[in-house]
């Protein structure tokens, strides 16, 4: 039987006699394997919150994240990831890759990525946070954990006569983007240490990175240096670049071992932005003692998860084991990245922490940062500083930054949305001044190279109050597309913008923005169709492109669905970003009550959410979908958000290797399923959360910033999830008949009780009663 099954069989039967409850250790149930095949590209290996440091065994599958359980092979172990993104692959610089040389012959060694890729015993992966393990089929059997800035592996050799143990590095990372780099090797202690520049996987620019490898258990037999598949005990150092056109050239350091202890050789990794004294120094300060500090680094990442995630507690009410995992994995995983890097920026050093791999903000600003309000609300702090003094030094705030370089904007300025959405809950440290000048520079200024940071089309945006169809914008330069999508989305910026702007009490910023904010009308069709294999779905109005002097373009609003063709902003852009016009059209999160008038009445509207949901068109994958499941409350039916969760929740988030949708996105989709199970879901940008039945009896969250505890109580909750419809709602003992809370449940510490029953009531369907919507129709 396979451990992952037997360990999951063992947990269900002492789950029967021993009943969860509060307070017991949330690290049984998670599982950083969920999201590990079928797209999820979640980083699998050991870490600490937010930490530089994640090593885990990188494979030539699905190695977006590292690792995956797709079956593929095994071609290191390498130190630094990112989780959850899409694109190329990011980081994974230098991997250790360990081997026996057939007749105890270097160059029988297998140096070449192809050559040495080797499969994994499938049963022998165990991952849990701060400690990841796996065996090879070669025998050799690798574990690892890390602190913040250094990685400690572990490498068992099958026992032998005659056998020196060979450890290679590699110059590369998992994108093979290195485009130079430099090892030295130790004769006498075997230390590898050296540097490469490598290109970020979603944007321009480059990065260099520095590594400071030492070995402990065993004595040096000889060491070197190889290129291609051949190495040599002379030179100790090396210099490559690029290569030569497609002929990437593989390149690094070796070294063989002798006399190791139980078979068993300890690897200590330093990695660092800074330069290569820094890693050494890191490694060595953070892991003294290498032969001993092992489980004690594993200890103290658990000790370090369990503080992070200890501010929310659950009675589960009988709820399935698998629903729990689900929960507590998706909140571990949203604290996974960014990532600090205080210390490791080498262009700037402010004083203040400062954190990278925001991968990308158009995925996390929906659901993963208002999740990081509630529960480490001094780390969503720490990160809105660090995107404000991104500004202060690069011009403008980003909207993707990774690997210390600009990613590519995919829609529009969502840092925005970040920043209002921390003021609007009250966050404290902040300089809102200085904020509310970045925000004003995206809405504004027009930077010449758009396509990683600030708007495009401002001039367009000014005067013709849209984003043109095949703009004409000399004054900047991106990839002249999404019109339709930019277009909603500065809209919401602006209307961010407006709400901070009012907050600081600049009236006449308030009024200039929240009257852009309606521009996102001037791009709706009203006699648009849309037809489905010849088949009129019986909906009319749509969002459509216009060219400059008004007249309409056309785009199917089916087209980048997945009743169509995928829409890639690299490979064949549309008028809308990675999704249909059939999904955009519920994006107004400002101004829904005018949306729904426009597409008739809520009626047509719920039928319109149906039909999206029910017809292959919405995509749950994509984050712009999240919010859809609930814009049923604000037609006055927020029993149908609840029961829309259901159809998602587990059939698409659920406890499998290929547990997700889609790509987790730095955490999105473990933030999606947290707040739904909690009961709750946030409209970033504003301060409102729309309620809905949780998925478990009670939830407890305790302000780390107040000390005091919300607490959400579900009345009449059962197992079999029949009683999903809201009858009524108090908070602190009165009635609450609106369907939305503030983030003062949380700060103040409320009580939220909900009565649930199996049927629709009346409660939230009143239009006073709805979540708040701005303005009026102006077509």
């Amino acid at each position: 039987m396979a451990r992952r099954e037997f360990y999951q069989i063992t947990l269900q039967l002492l789950l029967l006699i021993f009943p969860i409850i509060t307070g017991a250790d949330v690290l049984q149930f998670i599982d950083p394997l969920i999201g590990s095949t079928n797209g999820g590209n979640v980083f699998a290996g050991a870490t600490r919150p937010y930490a530089l440091a994640k090593p885990v065994a990188d494979v030539d599958g699905q190695n977006t994240g590292g690792f995956s359980t797709d079956g593929s092979n095994i071609v290191g172990f390498s130190s630094v990831h990112d989780s959850g993104t899409g694109g190329n692959p990011s980081l994974g610089n230098f991997p250790l890759f360990p081997q026996l040389c057939p007749g105890d012959e270097v160059n029988n060694c297998n140096f070449l990525i192809g050559a040495r890729a080797t499969h994994y015993v499938d049963d022998s992966v165990i991952a849990r946070p701060g400690y990841f393990g796996v065996e090879m089929v070669s025998g050799v059997k690798a574990s690892m954990t890390s602190s913040e800035h250094a990685a400690l592996y572990t490498f068992e050799f099958p026992a032998g006569e005659g056998q020196h143990p060979l450890v290679l590095l590699d110059l590369t990372d998992l994108w093979k983007s290195r485009q130079n780099a430099s090892i030295s090797v130790d004769a006498s202690s075997g230390s590898l240490k050296g540097n490469g520049t490598f290109l970020p996987s979603f944007g321009p620019a480059s990065y260099v990175m520095h590594f400071c490898v030492d070995f402990f258990g065993g004595e040096i037999f000889d060491n070197g240096v190889w290129v291609n598949n051949r190495a040599g005990t002379e030179p100790k150092e090396l210099y490559v670049t690029r290569g030569f056109n497609l002929f990437y050239l593989e390149a690094g350091g070796w070294a063989r071992f002798e006399n190791l202890v139980n078979n068993t050789l300890t690897a200590r990794m330093g990695i660092s932005f800074i330069s290569v004294d820094q890693a050494c120094r890191r490694a060595e300060e953070e892991i003294p003692d290498p032969l001993q500090d092992f489980n004690k680094l594993v200890a103290e990442a658990e000790d370090a998860w369990r503080e992070k995630l200890s501010p929310i507690s659950i009675n589960p009410g009988g709820a399935a084991e698998e629903l729990q995992t689900s929960f507590w994995s998706g909140l571990y995983r949203t604290m996974i990245s960014p990532q600090n890097y205080t210390s490791e920026n080498p262009y700037w050093d402010s004083g203040i922490p400062y954190f990278d791999s925001y991968y990308c903000i158009w995925d996390s600003f929906r659901v993963q940062h208002p999740l990081l309000t509630i529960l480490d609300p001094q780390a969503q702090i720490q990160m809105v500083n660090s995107l404000i003094d991104i500004y202060k030094h690069e011009g403008w705030l980003p909207d993707c930054h990774m690997s210390l370089s600009p990613g590519w904007t995919q829609d529009g300025s969502n840092a925005d949305v970040v920043l209002v959405d921390a003021y609007v809950k009250n966050l404290t440290g902040i300089d809102w001044e200085l904020a509310l000048k970045a925000i004003i520079q995206d809405a504004e200024v027009e930077p010449l190279e758009w396509a990683y940071h600030g708007r495009g089309g401002l001039q367009s945006w000014k005067n013709l109050l849209y984003i043109p169809y095949l703009d004409f914008d000399p004054v900047g330069f991106g990839t002249n597309s999404r019109s339709i999508s930019r277009t909603l989305e500065y809209a919401y910026n602006d209307y961010c913008l407006s709400t901070l702007a009012q907050g600081l009490g600049y009236d006449d910023l308030y009024n200039k923005y929240v009257t852009r904010s309606a521009n996102w009308q001037y791009i709706w069709k009203p006699e648009q169709n849309s037809v489905i294999n010849g088949n009129d779905t019986g909906f009319l109005g749509f969002f459509q492109p216009k060219y400059q002097n008004g007249t309409w373009g056309f785009q199917d609003p089916i087209a980048c669905s997945a009743l169509a063709d995928f829409c890639s902003l690299t490979s064949n852009p549309s008028e809308t970003f990675e999704a249909s016009v059939w999904q955009y059209q519920f994006l107004v999160p400002q101004s829904m009550s005018t949306l729904i008038g426009l597409m008739g009445n809520e009626d047509q509207f719920i039928k319109r959410l149906d039909f999206f949901h029910t017809s292959g068109l919405a995509d749950i994958s994509n984050e712009p979908v999240f919010s859809t499941v609930y814009l049923y409350h604000y037609a006055g039916r927020p029993g149908l958000s609840t029961k829309r969760l259901h159809t998602y929740i587990p059939s698409s988030f659920n406890t499998s290797y290929g547990g997700l949708p889609g790509n987790d996105d730095s955490g999105s989709m473990g933030a999606f399923v947290a707040f739904g199970m909690i009961g709750l879901f946030p409209i970033a940008g504003q301060d409102v959360y729309l309620i809905s039945a949780p998925f478990f009896e009670e939830i407890n969250i305790t302000s780390p910033l107040t000390g005091k505890t919300a607490r959400i109580k579900a009345i009449g909750f059962d197992t079999g999830y029949e009683n999903i419809y809201i009858q009524n709602v108090t908070v602190n003992g009165q009635a609450w008949a609106k369907s939305w809370i503030s983030h003062a449940l949380f700060s103040e510490g409320w009580t939220l009780e909900v009565a649930l029953g199996n049927e629709e009531s009346g409660w939230g369907t009143q239009p006073e009663d709805r979540p708040p919507s701005w303005g009026e129709s102006l077509i």
